[in-house]
Formats: C-alpha cells, sequence, structure tokens
C-alpha cells in the first residue's frame, strides 16, 4: 500500500521547523511519517533522513517545503533524486515548487522538464548560499577595515567605583546609595560589581 512521508531539515542556529510541519499537515501526511533533522545541510549524513531512506518503498511519495531542505549542495540534491525517484521507484512532491511533481507527467517529456527545473533550483539554492557567505564575509572584512570593532564594549568603570564597592561590601551603604554614588542604575550597579568581584577573584 501507498503511503505518505514527509521530510523536515532545520538549521537549530537559525530556524524552527513550524513552517515546514504546518504544510506537510496542510496536506494530510500522518505525524508517525514526518521525520525531522535539526542540522545543517552541508552533507546527507543526518540520523532521520537515513531512517526515512530505510522506510521507504517503490510508488510512496514524499513532501518536502522546498528543495533546498534535501541539501544546499547543487550535485548531492541531483543524486539524492536520482537516488529517490529513479533507484528508489519513490514520488516526490516540493511543495513550494509545482512543477517538481514526480507524479504528474512520467512520460518523456514531463520527465524531461522536471529533470530540467530541478537542476536549476538546485543550482539557484547552492549559487544563493554561497553568495550568503561570502556577502557576509565581504561585510565582516570591510568593517573591520574600517577599525569597527564586533561586539558592544563596556563602558568604563566610573573613577570612585573601586571605594563605592569597598563601601557597600563592608555593608556601609546600600547598593541604592552605591548605585546613585556611581551614576548608574542599580542593576547595573549590580552586574558590574559582580563582574569586578569575579575578576579579583581570578
Amino acid at each position: 500500500m501507498t503511503k505518505t512521508y514527509g521530510y523536515v531539515r532545520v538549521s537549530t542556529r537559525e530556524q524552527n521547523e513550524d513552517r515546514q510541519m504546518i504544510a506537510l499537515q496542510e496536506l494530510s501526511v500522518p505525524e508517525k511519517n514526518i521525520f525531522v533533522d535539526k542540522q545543517s545541510g552541508k552533507d546527507f549524513e543526518r540520523p532521520m533522513y537515513k531512517r526515512l531512506l530505510r522506510r521507504l518503498k517503490p510508488d510512496d511519495l514524499l513532501y518536502v517545503k522546498s528543495i533546498d531542505r534535501l541539501g544546499r549542495n547543487y550535485e548531492e540534491i541531483q543524486n539524492q533524486w536520482r537516488i529517490l525517484t529513479k533507484e528508489m521507484k519513490v514520488d516526490i512532491v516540493v511543495i513550494d515548487m509545482p512543477l517538481l511533481d514526480t507524479r504528474r507527467g512520467k512520460d518523456l517529456m514531463g520527465t524531461f522538464l522536471s529533470d530540467i527545473v530541478l537542476q536549476v533550483l538546485s543550482f539557484v539554492a547552492e549559487n544563493e548560499r554561497t553568495n550568503i557567505k561570502q556577502r557576509q564575509a565581504e561585510g565582516i572584512a570591510a568593517a573591520k577595515a574600517r577599525g569597527v570593532r564586533f561586539g558592544r564594549p563596556p563602558a568604563p568603570l566610573p573613577a570612585n567605583f573601586h571605594s563605592v564597592y569597598q563601601r557597600w561590601k563592608a555593608g556601609e551603604i546600600t547598593g541604592l546609595e552605591a548605585a546613585k554614588e556611581c551614576e548608574m542604575p542599580m542593576s547595573t550597579f549590580r552586574y558590574r560589581a559582580k563582574i569586578y568581584e569575579n575578576a579579583k577573584l581570578l
């Protein structure tokens, strides 16, 4: 009997899976048949993807939200598509690109058009990833060349901080009074005092 599956991949650093999960649920993909990997798409060494491959049988249907969920490397996406559709005889539907639906047009022309679209989208996905990384690197390099320092440096401690801190620790003044003398909010004074104390213990 034909079964329907869904595959979701997110990077734990920048995404959550909600958008992909909602799309699969709207297509009535059983929750038990949705496999989720939370890691980079740079390769195919992914535990849930491997488990999915072991479950898939000929004529099963696999949904993915977009082509880059399979991966972002042009060659690998092409290879995985070939394995799934040609070797395992599985149908794939890319939700964001209706033209990539192997259930349609299984004649020579349909297969030809699908392969062309796949190649273009795979290339675009990898190219965009490369461009983003390059833009980030160029932006950081340009900023460093201008003398930009990343991360906000803490404001210098007021000149009277040490003496005020000592009096506060000795219980001679309250934290509120200490903060007022240092001209900073109470929360800031306690935060800087903790850092100051830890530094003294090193």
